[in-house]
């Protein structure tokens, strides 16, 4: 598939294309959507096709990941609801957010930035995008213990770093 062999990626959608649809299924529940990842994963894999090592990993564990990216991206921007980023002071702590915001929020998404990347996910995805632990552990394929963890370990390197109290 990488020299442009288009018989060899029509074999290789036709061996993943039902899990790759059902990944992206599982991730959006919402078949239209998942078709739309499906078909870009698979243009994705034909693009990068070259760039796949073997020694890293199966080639169905890189499509997949490819999958899980996309469906993921597609989820952000699905969310009906966006949230103002001044909720995340306010999930930092009990006291309303400022009046006058913009000065916090930069700096608090400066410092969301500076999280390990497993923390900030997890506080965006809670924070930002409104969803429960659960949503977050079946979205990302892990449990919601590990997710409870990343978040509260993530608000509190927060409040550290923005120098918030609950007092």
């Amino acid at each position: 598939m990488a020299s442009g062999d288009t018989e060899a990626a029509t074999v290789f959608v036709r061996r993943y294309q039902a899990r790759v649809f059902g990944l992206a299924r599982t991730i959006l529940e919402e078949d239209p959507m998942a078709e739309e990842v499906a078909q870009e994963a698979f243009i994705r894999a034909w693009r990068h096709a070259g760039v796949y090592d073997a020694r890293k990993g199966r080639v169905a564990t890189w499509l997949f990941t490819i999958t899980r990216n996309l469906a993921i991206d597609a989820l952000r921007v699905r969310r009906e609801h966006p949230v103002d980023p001044g909720r995340l002071l306010a999930a930092l702590t009990t006291a309303e957010p400022a009046d006058d915001p913009p000065e916090n929020e930069e700096l608090a998404r400066q410092e969301l930035r500076n999280l390990p990347v497993e923390q900030a996910r997890a506080v965006t995805l809670m924070v930002f995008y409104g969803m429960t632990g659960k949503e977050i552990a079946k979205l990302e394929g892990i449990p919601l213990g590990t997710v409870k963890t990343r978040i509260r370990r993530g608000l509190a390197r927060l409040r550290e770093r923005l120098e918030l109290n609950d007092d």
